[in-house]
């Protein structure tokens, strides 16, 4: 009698036990259906899905090639003689430097012997021509004291086959947005992920949406998580975010969530942060690294440093529909290049 009963307990348990998991699930997550972007936590794991996603998100090094030409005071170089290309022979020495960058790129289309990634202008912009001048008594400029030339750039992905050098196919100063490509000799064996989810629409992110970030802050490959702040912020739909940010990060991509996980959408690269700047008198590196007491008063010679302060949490992102457009203006001449990218639009 009692093995009865307890069959019948446990049936009953059953039986009603389905239908208040259904209950309490929709109490708990009833937004996960209303179409718009998630503000909430995600509510399972997509740690799957989102190394797929990081499978596409490269680190990409960008470095310029000068060759400095330096004069001396009583030289008197003015742009004139820069005009008249006869500066060079009146260099008192000549030196060559390189500037790097680190930052983030992801691949939004490889097909046959192509493959195009997106990421900031800023990481891949050199100037051509770098002037300095001396400052005369007045605080007038007139005079060089030196002249730098780019002689060459590279632009680079590590683990991409043949090199992994990258041209610049594409370039917006004005929104920071660049697209990088590569047309390789052999069609590469190994498989190049492409971003696996679809653009998303900035202009819809409201207050407090819940985001990821995917890049490489410091040369690191991570993945961080923000909420949005100021959606809407302009014309073009750019957003804030509070997720940390480091160099490196610049093309990093912003995905949001439609109602839950896995239902990622590309609403942005992550492409700037705020800071503060300031100038700071400082001794020479080679008094510094002797140890130098700092209790001692200080009668060598002084130098000016330029330092940049980054101020934590307050991240700005180029929305999804600048990107599209950016994709569409150059459409005709990447098409010409072999970059069929359609299915972005």
């Amino acid at each position: 009698m009692k093995s009865q009963r307890l069959i019948i307990l446990l049936i009953i348990f059953l039986l009603i036990f389905p239908g208040c998991s259904r209950k309490i699930y929709k109490v708990a997550y009833p937004t996960l259906s209303d179409k718009k972007y998630d503000s909430e936590f995600p509510y399972k794991s997509c740690s799957g899905e989102l190394e797929r996603i990081l499978l596409s998100v490269k680190k990409l090094t960008s470095i310029a090639y000068y060759k400095r030409y330096l004069f001396s005071p009583d030289t008197y170089v003015s742009m004139n003689d820069v005009r008249l290309k006869r500066f060079k022979k009146m260099a008192t020495s000549i030196e060559y430097h390189n500037n790097s960058v680190i930052g983030t790129a992801t691949i939004l289309y490889a097909a046959g012997h192509h493959v195009a990634l997106l990421t900031c202008a800023h990481v891949v912009d050199f100037p051509d021509t770098v002037l300095v001048f001396y400052r005369e008594v007045d605080g007038s400029q007139r005079y060089l004291q030196s002249i730098s030339i780019k002689e060459k750039q590279r632009n680079y992905v590590a683990d991409f086959p043949e090199g992994g050098e990258l041209e610049i196919l594409a370039m917006d100063k004005e929104n920071d947005l660049a697209l990088l490509g590569k047309e390789f000799i052999r069609k590469p064996r190994i498989n190049l992920q492409v971003f696996p989810y679809p653009f998303g629409r900035a202009r819809e992110l409201s207050w407090g949406n819940f985001v990821y970030l995917l890049g490489y802050p410091k040369g690191y490959k991570m993945v961080t998580k923000g909420i949005v702040s100021q959606p809407n912020r302009n014309k073009k739909h750019f957003f804030l975010v509070d997720a940390l940010f480091n160099k490196g990060f610049s093309g990093g991509v912003v995905l949001a969530v439609r109602d839950g996980v896995p239902n990622f959408e590309l609403v942005g690269i992550a492409n700037s942060v705020a800071a503060d700047y300031e100038y700071l008198l400082v001794p020479p590196d080679t008094v510094v690294k002797s140890g130098y007491d700092p209790y001692l008063p200080y009668r060598g010679d002084i130098y000016i440093e330029f330092r940049k302060y980054i101020n934590y949490g307050i991240t700005f992102v180029i929305s999804a529909e600048t990107i599209q457009e950016f994709l569409r203006k150059n459409r005709n001449h990447l098409e010409e290049m072999g970059y069929n990218l359609t299915d972005l639009f």
